[in-house]
């Protein structure tokens, strides 16, 4: 059995934004590998407590991964403030060919088209991903977790950080499926009566008060805030109310666009062109959203470049998904040149982290050893990109940890599903498993 089947059947995905099943990346030929430790996002710090206390893990899957795809180059990317993490992976590396490039603490040093280009030089195509340009791209715990399956163990848990308004900021490993209410009483109590919990963090994540809401695969923590907090009154405001403001406000003063990550690359992607399509009722729309197809999402333009603190992030991910409604595919410029300004550009973390009126959660969330028993999980059928699984168990059966429980249909790009712990089979959905330990 090859690399790629036994991280098939390992369950291995990307442990932290889209989720694309590693299998499929493993499959290709690629000339680099880049294990990405960046971090970008603030208060978070899982990743480099997964480098720092799994460095010798994370060098044996990114050498299993550069045997697989035939590759002759190994890069560990990450930020050198992380400096417990840059010794142990130097140590871990020594007597070995892979490389290090140490970032600087920027946002979002971690987007695979910003980090591609800063480690190799190399430009991936508009609307292209990194194999394109001979290059795999992954999050370090997905490394870890390939070497753990090369082993033969399969994904049943999660790294996370817990961040914020919490007594005791604190990063967990924990059963996939485990309510963020027991990583809350973990990290010792909530500091606020109406905690609001931003999923992924504040700059890309999902936003809920649902305590209850499970754990996944591709968690890279939770930042929790009160609700009266200023970026989550923000994010819980109604697209229509962002959308009339936008509509009335926006004088086109071009920061969003100065600021994006993505126009500095020489993309397409123009947020304050976007903008005007709020104005836009009967034409228009069409032509201007085309400067959205690019966007990353990642927020800076919404959450820092704006100085009206409007909503063009909002708008451009509208515009997307107008498009996509539309089925207008991309048929822009793919000659791509970096601004000459790029480097003068970057936000700092620092900087970052003042705009979004954090700086009193600005703490250390170190890895603890802490078994969670919860006594509720539950587990998504779609946890990765592509086709959500299949149930393999049925009501009231019993399953042991590591048992496959969700198979994605045949012929599809998906990821399995493992039971994390031994469980009793309480209910099966269309939409999840809700085992009982």
């Amino acid at each position: 059995m090859n690399l790629a089947e036994q991280v098939h059947r390992a369950g291995v995905m990307g442990a932290g934004g889209a989720g694309f099943p590693t299998h499929g990346k493993l499959s290709g030929r690629a000339e680099i590998v880049i294990a990405n430790g960046a971090e970008c996002e603030p208060l978070l710090h899982k990743d480099a407590a997964i480098m720092k206390n799994h460095a010798a893990a994370l060098v044996r899957g990114v050498q299993r991964a550069m045997e697989a795809v035939g590759a002759s180059e190994v890069v560990i990317a990450f930020k050198a403030e992380r400096v417990r993490a840059v010794e142990a992976v130097q140590a871990a590396c020594r007597g070995t060919a892979i490389r290090m490039h140490l970032l600087g603490d920027y946002y979002p040093a971690g987007d695979e088209y910003d980090l591609v280009y800063t480690v190799t030089g190399r430009l991936i195509p508009s609307r292209g991903i990194p194999l394109n340009v001979g290059v795999l791209v992954s999050n370090v715990e997905a490394f870890v977790n390939v070497a753990a399956a090369a082993d033969g163990r399969p994904v049943t848990h999660k790294t996370l950080t817990i961040a914020s308004a919490v007594r005791n900021p604190v990063t967990l490993r924990v059963p996939i499926g485990t309510p963020y209410r027991d990583c809350i009483a973990a990290a010792e109590g909530l500091l606020t009566d109406e905690p609001v919990l931003v999923i992924g963090g504040l700059m890309m994540g999902q936003v809920t008060d649902d305590l209850d809401t499970p754990v996944t695969k591709t968690a890279t923590g939770v930042v929790i805030l009160p609700r009266s907090h200023p970026v989550i009154r923000r994010k819980l405001m109604p697209d229509n109310l962002r959308a009339r403001i936008g509509r009335s406000a926006c004088d086109q003063c071009r920061y969003c666009a100065e600021y994006c990550p993505r126009y500095l690359l020489g993309y397409a992607v123009e947020p304050h062109q976007v903008m005007r399509t709020l104005a836009f009722t009967a034409s228009g729309a069409e032509l201007l959203s085309r400067w959205a197809a690019l966007c990353c999402a990642c927020g800076l333009c919404t959450l820092y470049a704006c100085p009206e603190e409007l909503y063009p992030k909002e708008a451009c991910d509208e515009a997307r998904a107008y498009l996509r409604r539309a089925g207008i595919p991309w048929t822009g410029s793919t000659r791509v040149r970096p601004h000459p300004m790029r480097e003068r550009r970057r936000v700092p973390i620092r900087s970052l982290i003042r705009r979004l009126h954090v700086t009193e959660f600005d703490r250390p969330a170190p890895l603890r050893d802490v078994t969670l028993s919860p006594a509720r999980l539950t587990l998504p059928l779609r946890q990765s990109a592509g086709a959500p699984c299949i149930p393999r168990v049925r009501t009231g059966q019993r399953a042991h940890a590591g048992q496959v429980i969700g198979l994605p249909p045949e012929g599809t790009l998906g990821a399995q599903l493992h039971a994390p712990v031994h469980a009793t089979v309480r209910t099966v959905t269309d939409q999840e498993i809700l085992p009982e330990p």
